[in-house]
């Protein structure tokens, strides 16, 4: 009986560790992912003498990112929520729904300054 108590207990322990590290691992899939539009719609600003506070479209950006990734064929995060709206000169924003979501794993500070 002591065993099984162990057991459990470990199991129990562990299981809360990978939901956590999953978590993790998620908010930095989304940061990387914001940092990439980011650089994406610096590229398109400059590479068509957009002004600051221009809006671009995410097919406006789809060609400076790799080809054949999840980023670049749906524009949204894993949550399915879309990234944008994109503006030159200001950074793209996470969204409502991935901030609450890992806001345990990931505070404010994290996101900045796509926050």
């Amino acid at each position: 009986m002591v065993v099984v108590s162990i057991i459990a207990l470990l199991a129990a322990i562990a299981t809360s560790n990978f939901i956590r590290a999953r978590k993790r691992a998620q908010a930095a899939k989304i940061l990387d992912d914001l940092r990439t539009l980011d650089g994406a719609l610096d590229q398109y600003a400059i590479e068509n003498n957009k002004n600051s506070g221009d809006l671009a479209m995410f097919s406006d950006l789809q060609p400076y990112m790799k080809r054949m990734n999840k980023l670049a064929l749906m524009g949204a995060d894993i949550f399915g929520q879309p990234y944008g709206p994109y503006t030159v000169d200001t950074p793209p924003k996470v969204s409502d729904r991935a901030f609450q979501s890992l806001s345990d794993v990931a505070p404010e500070s994290f996101w900045s300054p796509y926050y």
